[in-house]
C-alpha cells in the first residue's frame, strides 16, 4: 500500500486517487475521489457524489508502483 501523503500534492488534473476524509460525525472514511470543479468529490453511492474536504491521499490501487 502506499504511503499517505498531504492532500495539497494530490493531482488535481481529474484523476482519480483514494483520499481520507472525515464526515460530520468525525469518522475518518477512504474513498476513490477526483479534484474537479473546485473541490474533492467521492460517490456515496452507485448515484450520489459528495463534495469533501479530505486530508490525505495515496494512488488509488492499481496506480502504484511496485517496489
Amino acid at each position: 500500500m502506499a504511503e499517505r501523503k498531504p492532500i495539497e500534492s494530490a493531482p488535481k488534473d481529474g484523476s482519480k486517487v483514494t483520499i481520507l476524509w472525515k464526515d460530520g460525525d468525525g469518522v475518518v472514511n477512504e474513498s476513490i475521489g477526483q479534484y474537479r470543479d473546485g473541490g474533492w468529490w467521492v460517490y456515496t453511492d452507485s448515484d450520489t457524489q459528495k463534495k469533501v474536504d479530505p486530508t490525505n491521499w495515496r494512488p488509488a490501487s492499481g496506480d502504484e508502483d511496485d517496489q
